[in-house]
């Protein structure tokens, strides 16, 4: 039995990871962690499952009460950068779902989960389907190297580009060479009419309400084009990936940027 703790358990996304967790045989929810309501029960707060499991304010205290094996953290960057830090002190394995980690943030939690030889998993996307999208796109990226990227969300989405679009771009660039795309006097009468630009790929963000999680990888070439597209209808579709990263993060003993690297 792997014995679970959930940070935001009134968001949409830990709503979805208290069903699954739920819903899961060799699962147990043992604690959730929330900035208020401390004290309570979830089925004691408004907004919470009718749950008897103890709810923590202290991410620190909840470790040190209910001696979880994982926590599963998809908040806020700030929180999830926290969390799972305090998590890899007190031999807790963290998967995070949050993006807008730094490359010094992510080789500071390396340098710590190689320490504790504790496994973590840091996802900008849980969505299996997101993850072949990315797959498919690299594959692609070594016949055709003229890209965009159009990513859309909700808008109370907090960074842009996504880490979704972000990590495409960064696999991408495994197999392709940097180089400026569309017309060598290009320019922008507009700031950021051409969006962000990595290696030469141009990223676009789209927040709107009534969207969930969107991405489309737009290939030219000579005559032709490719779409790549991949679209999150609810949030309940991230669920089997953060089942899959809970059960192989108690099976590892280093940190993993991308669920892309525990699919076969």
């Amino acid at each position: 039995m792997t014995r679970i703790v959930i940070a935001g358990p009134r968001g949409n996304m830990g709503k979805e990871a208290v069903t699954m967790v739920e819903e899961t045989a060799h699962f147990e929810l043992v604690a959730v962690i929330d900035r208020k309501n401390g004290g309570f029960t979830m089925k004691e707060v408004e907004g919470m499952t009718n749950l008897d499991i103890p709810v923590f304010e202290d991410a620190e205290v909840c470790f040190q009460e209910t001696n979880p094996d994982v926590l599963i953290d998809l908040t806020s960057p700030q929180s999830g950068k926290i969390h799972m830090k305090l998590a890899l002190e007190h031999n807790v394995r963290p998967v995070i779902g949050t993006t807008g980690f730094s490359d010094d943030d992510v080789s500071e939690l390396e340098r710590l989960a190689e320490e504790k030889e504790l496994g973590a998993i840091i996802a900008p996307n849980f969505a299996i389907g997101a993850i072949l999208m990315m797959k498919f796109s690299q594959m692609a990226a070594k016949y055709m190297d003229d890209i965009e990227i159009i990513e859309q969300h909700h808008d109370r989405k907090l960074d842009a580009p996504s880490g979704t679009a972000v990590k495409t771009a960064q696999l991408i660039s495994e197999v392709r060479q940097s180089k400026k795309q569309g017309h060598p006097e290009e320019e922008e009468t507009l700031d950021g009419a051409r969006g962000a630009s990595i290696d030469g790929m141009h990223i676009h963000s789209v927040r709107l309400p009534g969207l969930v999680a969107h991405q489309e990888v737009l290939f030219g070439g000579e005559g032709q084009t490719l779409k790549i597209r991949h679209d999150s209808m609810n949030r309940r579709s991230f669920m089997p990936g953060v089942k899959l990263a809970c059960e192989t993060v108690m099976n590892i003993d280093r940190l993993v940027y991308g669920l892309e690297h525990i699919i076969e």
